[in-house]
């Protein structure tokens, strides 16, 4: 049985959620503070944790930096927040949906579901487990990254992309493409997370962000991982 974190302060909702979740056989822990819900992130082992924005004491979006800087697990951002500033800083922090207020339970049901199935498939791999490019060593079963023998921390959406592109090399991908088979076409998130997400790799990868060489730019296209 899966199981999840939901920190939510609404207690009403908290729990409406949780009975949702609980009638398709996940397993549910709530916490109603800040605080409380990133000590029980960090100490304990979720399959994925549902997070509001909104939370007294600390915000959602500084806990879900913490939980990211040491978890790879899917993290679903809840708000009543609209404005696609909070939805690409949010998938900035290493969000991998942003869920916005007023949603059904159903709904939330159907994307925990789909984040769980793609987050599985993504972590298996049943042609290469090891994949190594450039000095960039990716484990797709252990999901970590090594730059010139050192690890370097992804988060899951960092990693997939990646992952993606490593494994279509030399080809043009737009941003359509890459954010419907990273991200899914069910998913909330606006494509100019791939923009953002782009950076951060490049930030990784590269020797010289500013000028890539490895993750290269098409103008009017989209973008290549050259090999």
């Amino acid at each position: 049985m899966k199981k999840i974190l939901l920190i939510e302060d609404e207690i009403s909702i908290a729990e409406l959620e949780k009975d949702y979740l609980e009638l398709n056989s996940f397993s549910v822990d709530i916490q109603h503070s800040g605080e409380q819900g990133l000590q029980s992130a960090l100490e304990q082992n979720y399959d994925l944790i549902i997070l509001d924005i909104m939370l007294p004491g600390i915000s959602g979006f500084e806990i879900c930096q913490k939980i990211r800087s040491v978890k790879d697990i899917p993290i679903l951002l809840v708000s009543a927040k609209k404005e696609d500033i909070d939805k690409i800083r949010g998938l900035g922090f290493g969000a991998d949906d942003y869920i916005t207020k007023p949603f059904s339970p159903s709904e939330l049901v159907a994307r925990v579901k789909a984040h769980l199935t793609r987050y599985e498939r993504l972590a298996g791999g049943n042609v290469s487990t090891i994949i190594n490019v450039h000095g960039i060593t990716i484990d797709k079963v252990a999901r970590k990254v090594h730059i010139n023998g050192e690890y370097v921390f992804f988060t899951t959406k960092e990693f997939d992309l990646l992952t993606f592109l490593v494994l279509h090399p030399n080809q043009v991908l737009n941003k359509e493409q890459l954010f419907e088979r990273v991200w899914g076409v069910d998913s909330v998130a606006d494509v100019s997370t791939v923009t953002v997400h782009i950076r951060k790799l490049r930030e990784k990868i590269e020797r010289d962000a500013a000028h890539p060489k490895y993750l290269e730019t098409v103008w009017g296209a989209g973008y290549r991982f050259n090999v």
